[in-house]
């Protein structure tokens, strides 16, 4: 068996911050809801969307209803315009390569709903062979929960698997 690395997505491999906040803030508008700067989102991120635009809302608007709606908002933004700003981070694709190169087994771990990571991992490193691409579903905790990790590792047995977070 090779080795497995087990990657995150945004903050890791892709810079996204600037992407969620613009569709943050287009959903936020629809809403009817204040928008933030885009220098506050690094704060907002992590956990998932439905955490995000919680975090976005005014205090007195979190509510389910409200966070479905927005969501909703930020999901059909998103969807179209998720690599407007978005770009690997340097070294990235190198490093990718290399690993590839050398028979390394990678994988992706996201908080980031399932359809969008499949879409950001196809049109930004479609030359990698993933052995799981694992985003966010309904009925499993968002990480740090080692639900989706556990998933991955039974997908893509390896040898001595150690877990690490970056």
């Amino acid at each position: 068996m090779k080795q497995l690395i087990i990657f995150d997505l945004d903050g890791t491999l892709l810079n996204t911050i600037a992407d969620l906040g613009t569709a943050t803030n287009h959903a936020l508008r629809a809403c009817g809801f204040p928008q933030h700067n885009l220098a506050s989102y690094p704060k907002m991120v992590g956990n998932g969307i439905t955490r995000l635009i919680e975090r976005a809302l005014p205090e007195d608007e979190r509510t389910p209803e409200t966070i479905d709606k927005v969501r909703t908002h930020f999901k059909e933004y998103y969807d179209m315009h998720q690599t407007d700003l978005t770009q690997p981070y340097p070294g990235i694709n190198d490093m990718l390569r290399e690993l590839s190169e050398m028979g390394v087994k990678l994988a992706v771990a996201s908080n980031k709903y399932q359809a969008a990571v499949e879409a950001l991992i196809k049109h930004y490193f479609p030359f990698v062979n993933w052995q799981a691409v694992e985003g966010q579903k309904e009925g499993v905790p968002t990480k740090p929960d080692p639900s989706i990790v556990f998933e991955i590792l039974a997908k893509c047995p390896a040898r001595k698997p150690k877990v690490l977070y970056v």
